[in-house]
């Protein structure tokens, strides 16, 4: 499972789900200020300086370029 820690009108989130739309990935997107704070984000991912923040089966990721890397 993968999930994507998003924020709103971010380029790299929205391809983030395209992606795992593309290659027929099971994931779950979370919103920033819906589905969690931005106070758990800080400390999910406490070196994190962009969005998203990517995990999968609760493994760190990182963000759009790694994931793509990661799926090949």
């Amino acid at each position: 499972m993968i999930e994507i820690w998003s924020k709103p009108n971010c380029v790299f989130c929205d391809k983030a789900v395209m992606l795992c739309k593309m290659k027929s990935l099971e994931f779950k997107k979370y919103m920033i200020d819906i589905d969690y704070t931005r106070e758990d984000f800080e400390k999910k991912f406490p070196d994190a300086r962009t969005f998203p923040q990517i995990t999968m089966d609760g493994e760190y990721i990182g963000g759009f370029t790694e994931l793509d890397a990661h799926l090949g």
